[in-house]
């Protein structure tokens, strides 16, 4: 199956500096899709009866769905490449993926939404590891 995060790479005109080409278009895939999760999470969250009751959820949600974006857009950027700042934000997007992971988790055996969030995050928290050892 194709993406357009794969055609785009595939298109890059330039070397990509021995950088794994699949590890990197699954992790700007996951981000995009955590980004989504969490955005949605944090919507549905707001939809709750009890709502404050998820404040930190939701703020976790928001902070998780900002880094992923920045991390998908930082990952889509090859020209004057820097690996230590890649390495920087992966590290930050790992660690907040695995903080809203936590937390979503702990409301997962009341609300779906969170449960589907958790998983989305757990893949982007791997992908992100992934992506950090595969750098060297």
């Amino acid at each position: 199956m194709t993406s357009a995060v794969k055609d785009m790479l595939d298109t890059y005109p330039a070397d990509l500096g021995g950088v794994d080409r699949e590890k990197l278009a699954r992790c700007i895939e996951e981000c995009i899709a955590c980004a989504q999760a969490c955005t949605a999470c944090a919507d549905a969250c707001l939809s709750e009866e009890m709502v404050s009751d998820l404040t930190k959820c939701i703020r976790t949600n928001a902070d998780c769905a900002d880094l992923c974006n920045a991390t998908a857009a930082v990952l889509s950027r090859h020209t004057g490449y820097d690996a230590n700042v890649t390495r920087a934000v992966l590290q930050a997007c790992a660690t907040v993926c695995k903080a809203c992971a936590d937390e979503c988790e702990s409301h997962a055996g009341r609300h779906d939404h969170c449960r589907v969030c958790a998983e989305a995050c757990r893949r982007c928290e791997q992908a992100c590891n992934d992506l950090i050892t595969s750098l060297g």
